[in-house]
């Protein structure tokens, strides 16, 4: 009987030496594919219980940064971080909220985690512009306008802002048209543009109507500026005419193109 042919030899071989037959490698793929899912949920269940379940990752010690009249104390106290607490749990917008809610004086807050134990609270203040009398205390006006603070001693360098506005005449056109927040408002735009030598010398910003307020000065002095346009052009004008005419008493920059002084 004849032995199998060189073709035949070679299609054995063939066999022999192939890739392994489709259900074994099926079933190494899918142990390969259990033992990965087994591992992610150790992986999960550990990453979860490391965040939340162990004393590695809570919350230790809270730093306060940016504080100029407020007290770190207070901060801490209005922010109420929940020392203890595991550090992923912390609601920064939530603390952030309640530090803006309890202490109008902060303008900006940012609220961070420090890892592994800690809690940054970074602020910082609202600075006073102008000062609104108030049953002998001082409301502290910022220079958006936001009135944010009563306090019962002056700050040093912040004029006081005077509304006498009058309920009749054009007074009370431009009361009615304007209000109490929009003068208060255009108060501010006018302390912000005054130059830094006036702004020192600046003892009371009086609004009587948009566009009649003054200032008066150190000494006696006053200023006619007009509405709160042009501000900056008013405030060279100012600063020329204060070089020009240094002992004159009265200045008139509400038309800064034709600026003028009085009194000696």
């Amino acid at each position: 009987m004849a032995g199998p042919t060189t073709a035949e030899r070679g299609d054995r071989q063939q066999e022999s030496s192939g890739p392994p037959p489709a259900r074994g490698l099926r079933r190494r793929r899918l142990r390969t594919i259990v033992i990965l899912a087994v591992l992610c949920v150790l992986l999960g269940a550990g990453g979860t219980w490391l965040l939340y379940g162990s004393q590695w990752l809570r919350v230790r010690h809270v730093s306060v940064s940016g504080t100029l009249v407020l007290t770190p104390a207070e901060v801490r106290e209005a922010a109420a971080v929940p020392v203890g607490a595991p550090m992923i749990s912390v609601d920064t917008d939530r603390i952030e909220a309640r530090l803006r809610r309890k202490l109008p004086r902060i303008d900006t807050v940012d609220v961070v985690r420090s890892w592994p134990h800690g809690i940054g609270l970074k602020l910082t203040e609202r600075t006073p512009v102008l000062l609104v009398g108030k049953g002998g205390n001082f409301v502290e006006v910022d220079d958006e306008g936001v009135r944010f603070a009563t306090v019962s001693e002056a700050p040093k360098g912040v004029p006081m802002l005077e509304l006498s506005v009058s309920r009749t005449g054009s007074g009370a056109a431009s009361f009615r048209r304007f209000g109490t927040d929009r003068l208060v408002r255009e108060a501010v735009r006018v302390a912000g543009d005054l130059p830094a030598a006036v702004s020192r010398e600046t003892r009371t910003v009086q609004v009587r109507s948009y566009d009649d307020i003054s200032l008066q000065l150190a000494g006696g002095r006053t200023v006619a500026w007009g509405s709160s346009e042009n501000g900056r052009a008013k405030a060279r004008a100012l600063a020329a005419l204060m070089k020009a005419a240094p002992g004159a008493r009265h200045f008139d920059v509400s038309v800064p193109t034709a600026p003028a002084s009085s009194g000696s």
